[in-house]
């Protein structure tokens, strides 16, 4: 055994002495045992950030594929609010489509887009235009299909009808 440790000690040294040569300056001594701290240090760091940078990539992935599940919903949902403001969802149904509203809002989907809404391009999609000297800044005045949010991701921008306000002729 003191065999074992006599040939790993010296496998040690060798090793240090090699790592001396490649990093210390001609003339310049360097401590084995500060340099093995270093190396340790380095590679204890460079796993840290391994580790935080698999744990951002993963949150991603999930965010993501959460995403299109929830963009291939967006369909249904549309017709889940055409058939409750036709007063066609009833019974059975109904309990459903309370189920599939609660489970998406859990998740974190949230719905945006109200007449009235000062329109913003990042989040509105502007399907029509008129003018109206009721309004002073443009503003969403019809909500052509709500827009949807996940986190802060936007997976469907609202479509709107937009009226701008009305331009005063120039005095001459």
């Amino acid at each position: 055994m003191s065999e074992d440790l006599v040939t790993e000690e010296s496998e040690v040294i060798e090793a240090v002495e090699g790592t001396e040569e490649s990093i210390a300056e001609p003339g310049q001594v360097t401590d084995p045992v500060s340099a093995l701290t270093a190396d340790l240090q380095r590679v204890q760091a460079e796993y840290a950030n391994y580790k935080k940078r698999v744990e951002r990539d993963r949150s991603l992935a999930h965010e993501l594929a959460i995403s299109s599940v929830l963009i291939e919903l967006l369909p249904v949902l549309d017709d889940i609010e055409r058939a409750q403001l036709h007063g066609e969802l009833t019974g059975g149904f109904k309990a459903v489509a309370d189920q599939i509203a609660t489970t998406t809002e859990r998740i974190g989907l949230t719905k945006y887009g109200q007449e009235g809404d000062l329109f913003d391009p990042q989040i509105h999609e502007a399907l029509l235009h008129d003018t109206s000297a009721d309004v002073t800044t443009s503003t969403a005045t019809k909500i052509l299909q709500p827009g949807y949010k996940f986190k802060e991701r936007i997976l469907r921008p609202a479509r709107v009808g937009v009226t701008d306000p009305e331009e005063t002729p120039a005095a001459e």
